[in-house]
Parts: C-alpha cells; structure tokens; sequence
C-alpha cells in the first residue's frame, strides 16, 4: 500500500470529515443571504498548545475557498485563556458551515499537543524524550502524530510498515528472541529501526548478546529499569513503555533511560476549548 503525502492525507482526512457533517448540504446555512460578508474570529477559551492549522486551511480551501485567514498563533505556540487564533474573512454562509469541522481539529489536535508538552516539560533537564505509540484514533494517525510534534514530543514508528519492534508475540511465533531478531536483521526491507521488546532483565541480557541496539522496556518497575540502565552501559539505547503516568515520568525519566513512550498523550485526552464569533454587523459582498 503506498503512503500518501501529508498534504494528501490532510485533504482526505478533511474530505471525510466534511462528508460525515455537511452531506448533501448545510440547511442552516443556506437561510443567510449568498451575498452577506463576515469577519468571524476562532477564541481558545483555555490555556493550550495550539494545533490544527493545515487542517483548518483545508476546510477554508474546500468549503469556502475565497475566504482569507490570517493567523494570530502558530501550530506549537502557547496561548491563553481567551486569546484570539485565527481571523477569517469570506462569505458568510460558507464559514458557517466550516465552522464546526474547523474547531472539531482544532480542539482534538491542540489537546493532544497540549497533554504532549505537559509531559515533556515534566521530563525536562533529563535524558529521556517523550515518544507517542500507535493508540490512536483509526484514520487519525498522521494528524495526531503531527499534533504530539507540535507538542514537542517525538514520534515513535508511524505503523508497521516503516520499522520493526519485535514484541513477545513475535518473540514465541518465531520460537526465540535470538531468532526474531535475525530474521530482522535478514530483511531487504527499508526500516528506520529494528527494536525489540524485553519484560526481564535476563531478556535484556539475551538482547545484548545477540547486538541488539534499540531495546524497549516494557511494564518494568523503577528497580529494574535502575539495574537494566546499568547492566547496558551505553550499549544501547533504552526506551521504557508501560505504567508511565504524569506523575511517575519524571521518576522513569531520571533513571537514564533515552525514551519514554506514552499512550496517554493521544488515547487519553480531553477536547479544548474553541469557539467562532461573527461581527456583529456583516459586511455586504
């Protein structure tokens, strides 16, 4: 299957979105005369990480394609409670009927920005990075990923197609760790990584032996991370998943780890506050 650009998936995920709101047309909208003109203004009503621009700018291109927006924040900027983000200029009916597609991204994106920066500052002074996974919402991958860059954390593998992680289910359908990871290392396959899963310490032990250098820690308490960090050396690169909550990161982050994925920066998040305000007085075409 053949990966699609950014700028072509965050048409489709536009596309769909508009289809699934407007269908065959927004009654509501038609009611306002086709020649009235608006200025309307898009408010975060909260403290948040703002995220969602391409996808915004892609509803104002295939809704209302004569409308003009000038952004006041950029995608990654800190805004407060109250602060304008955006002015849009165009035809009335055609910004009512992108309203709320637009601020259904930007209320999703900003929240998984926003839950990302919390835990990278929370980590901040350590070694350790602030990775996403693949708990995200189906078809919503690549904005979400985007919005945890925006937040200033990393992304781990986009799917399973760009890298390779071998896991315990691997680890027993190919009968050894030892065994997986060579067949990874056999491959012809372009990958950006070949990791590989460990719950124990004689697991990493095994991993070391065999030359692995990107290991994952999976659900391992603070006492074993400590000792696998020292057992490694240097020899690897060390990323810990599993249990990492907003309270304990900073803990797993000063043991030394490299990586500290988290599911909950995308899985477990809560909308942001948007709205759109129209003048009080349109503006005749």
């Amino acid at each position: 299957m053949q990966q699609k650009s950014f700028e072509e998936q965050v048409r489709l995920d536009v596309q769909r979105a508009l289809e699934e709101d407007v269908g065959t047309g927004d009654l509501t909208a038609a009611l306002v005369p086709a020649d009235r003109m608006a200025l309307a203004t898009i408010i975060c009503r909260e403290a948040a990480v703002i995220c969602g621009q391409p996808w915004v700018d892609e509803v104002l291109r295939q809704v209302a394609p004569g409308a003009r927006a000038r952004w006041l924040l950029q995608d990654g900027d800190q805004c407060e409670p109250g602060q304008k983000i955006v002015e849009i200029e165009g035809a009335a009916r055609e910004l009512l009927t992108a309203e709320r597609t637009c601020l259904n991204w930007l209320q999703t994106l900003s929240a998984v920005a926003t839950k990302t920066a919390m835990y990278v500052e929370a980590v901040a002074g350590t070694a350790a990075s602030i990775l996403d996974t693949r708990k995200t919402i189906p078809g919503l991958r690549v904005a979400q990923k985007y919005a945890v860059r925006c937040g200033g954390g990393k992304n781990h593998r986009m799917g399973l197609f760009d890298a390779i992680l071998i896991k315990e289910n691997h680890i027993a359908a190919a009968g050894s760790l030892s065994s997986a990871f060579k067949a990874a290392q056999a491959s012809i396959l372009p990958v950006t990584f070949i990791q590989v899963e460990v719950e124990t310490i004689r697991q990493l032990e095994e991993a070391l032996e065999v030359g692995v250098k990107m290991v994952l820690l999976d659900n391992m308490s603070l006492p074993n991370i400590r000792d696998a960090v020292t057992l490694v050396h240097g020899r690897c690169s060390l990323e810990i998943s599993g249990g990492v909550t907003f309270e304990n990161v900073r803990a797993y982050a000063e043991t030394g780890v490299d990586r500290i994925s988290v599911g909950a920066l995308i899985k477990d998040i809560k909308a942001v506050d948007f709205s759109m305000r129209f003048l009080d007085k349109p503006v005749e075409r």
